[in-house]
């Protein structure tokens, strides 16, 4: 269910977050996003509406038409709001299975930048993301593959911050910020699996949200698996609140 967010909010977050993982194309479509990506990134290959109004079933036709035509399995991402209701059965009908609940999240800057303290270090940031950087989603506990596919896409993104602690020449715990249609966003958070607990993504957090004050940005989202407790429980920490949440819907069966 969406909550207390306006509907040009809706439209310019999800916009903000295409742009963040950067697909290789782009189209729009009856007030859809369609975004095209031979990666492993799900935001960078689902289509997804900018609005909260009801989806006749001719306008799933032509999104899969333009995923056929481009020879892709067809993907959405589609917020769990009543509106959709009918969308989904259609969906189902068309044998479309959901997975990956996620929580989009909403905050403020200068609550993330309280989250530690006024004298504590906080994350190196930089323009571009160096071999360190990328190298922690590479690491143990992490799949390669993604890996590889979710550092491409974050660095291809125009106007992107890269957050890195680094510890003994390496990077142990990163993430990035993205800033777009009035908002920043928080993408990539990671952390070394034998590093974790120690605080040190709330220094990245905290080093973001310095970047962003910086540049006169105060509204911040993320997305958050919904499973994900440690997670949810830092996010909530640095003030974010839940405001949508979505699942990818994916079709079993291509071609038609």
């Amino acid at each position: 269910m969406t909550t207390n967010v306006a509907p040009p909010d809706i439209e310019a977050i999800e916009r903000a977050t295409v742009a963040a993982v950067a697909p290789e194309a782009c189209e729009e479509l009856d007030g859809w996003l369609l975004p095209f990506d031979r990666g492993t990134v799900k935001r960078a290959r689902s289509a997804v509406p900018l609005h909260r109004d009801p989806v006749e079933a001719a306008t799933l036709d032509r999104i899969e038409d333009r995923c056929d035509s481009r020879q892709v399995a067809p993907a959405l991402r589609l917020a769990d709001a009543a509106c959709f209701d009918t969308l989904r059965a259609e969906l189902a009908r068309r044998h479309y299975m959901a997975d990956s609940p996620t929580c989009v999240q909403t905050g403020s800057a200068r609550r993330m930048r309280d989250l530690v303290a006024a004298d504590a270090r906080l994350a190196d940031v930089d323009a571009t993301p160096d071999p360190a950087w990328a190298a922690l989603f590479l690491g143990e506990g992490f799949d390669p593959v993604d890996g590889v596919h979710r550092v491409r896409s974050l660095s291809r993104a125009t106007g992107s911050l890269f957050a890195s602690v680094r510890e003994n020449g390496a990077t142990v715990a990163a993430g990035a910020m993205a800033f777009g249609h009035g908002w920043a966003s928080v993408h990539g958070m990671r952390t070394e699996q034998s590093q974790r607990g120690r605080g040190l993504a709330g220094r990245v957090l905290a080093g973001l949200a310095q970047a962003a004050l910086a540049r006169g940005v105060e509204r911040v989202f993320l997305q958050v698996d919904a499973q994900n407790q440690p997670a949810l429980a830092l996010y909530r920490r640095a003030g974010f609140e839940t405001r949508w949440q979505y699942c990818y819907w994916q079709r079993q069966q291509w071609p038609r």
